[in-house]
């Protein structure tokens, strides 16, 4: 090895060490979303990146969108998507693809690239119908259909699969009191699982570069006043708006911090976590 390249890895070890001993043992919860569950290089990066943050003891949990999936899946069906406020109206025949695509599709493509990349993960999805209660999601605008609002988590048997050195992989699909399948919009699902395990830090990837201000450039972090003053003048909204609200929810129960990241950057989790400057927007109490 060059020693331009050996100074450049010892400083990487040696800035990383101080997080890694700082986040050893503790929970972190990954909303899996975006470019980076869709491109080769990042889908292989990602999952690199979630097998060696548990290999230095970082409990990681994993929950998942599945959008584009969702979308090519209902086409072949001839099935209309439809899209009110951000959430998908879900019908009995959209459920059945939404739920098979997740379980058979993605979710299991996701569990095979970690494991294939030195992790041990385990899918968690429509066969688990204990872990995510729902009651369905009402509106007074509009029928959601089987769309899911989360009453309760088995937080028990999650921390049961961590201390078994397993990744929890999750879809976002619960189960009513009739175990009737439901759809859950996964910013939401994300941040009520890392709310429920009391998580260090939840973090979300999404296509942006994280919170912008009003000229385009990065917020690098925000406190709860900031962020009401960006919704109330329109700069935060449209797909952000969700995941600032998930992040907010997350912080007033228990959720220690959030962060919103590139998942378009290779190992964008990791340099979240393990460097100083991280490259996303750090949202805080």
């Amino acid at each position: 090895m060059e020693k331009n390249k050996a100074e450049q890895v010892i400083k990487i070890l040696t800035e990383a060490l101080p997080f890694i001993q700082k986040f050893s043992k503790k929970i972190c919860v990954v909303k899996y979303g975006g470019a980076a569950m869709v491109e080769k290089d990042l889908k292989n990066g990602f999952a690199r990146d979630i097998a060696l943050m548990k290999q230095v003891g970082i409990n990681v949990v994993v929950v998942h969108g599945g959008g584009p999936q969702i979308d090519k899946e209902l086409k072949k069906f001839n099935i209309q998507r439809n899209f009110v406020d951000g959430i998908r109206v879900t019908d009995r025949n959209t459920i059945e693809v939404v739920a098979n695509t997740l379980n058979d599709l993605v979710n299991k493509e996701i569990v095979s690239l970690i494991n294939s990349n030195g992790g041990n993960s385990i899918g968690l999805a429509k066969n688990n119908n204990n872990l995510i209660r729902v009651k369905k999601l009402t509106s007074e605008k509009i029928d959601y259909g089987y769309v899911g609002e989360i009453i309760d988590i088995d937080s028990n048997y999650l921390y049961d699969l961590m201390n078994s050195n397993y990744i929890p992989v999750i879809a976002p699909l619960g189960f009513d009191e009739n175990n009737d399948i439901y759809n859950i919009n996964a910013d939401s699902a994300a941040s009520a699982i890392a709310s429920n395990l009391a998580a260090e830090k939840l973090i979300f990837l999404t296509d942006q570069t994280g919170v912008l201000d009003q000229k385009g450039n990065l917020i690098s972090s925000l406190n709860f006043n900031e962020i009401e003053n960006l919704i109330s003048s329109n700069v935060i909204k449209g797909g952000m708006l969700p995941k600032i609200k998930a992040c907010l929810n997350s912080l007033k129960n228990n959720v220690k911090m959030a962060h919103i990241v590139d998942g378009r950057i290779q190992h964008s989790v990791l340099l979240e976590i393990f460097t100083n400057e991280g490259i996303g927007t750090l949202v805080k109490k």
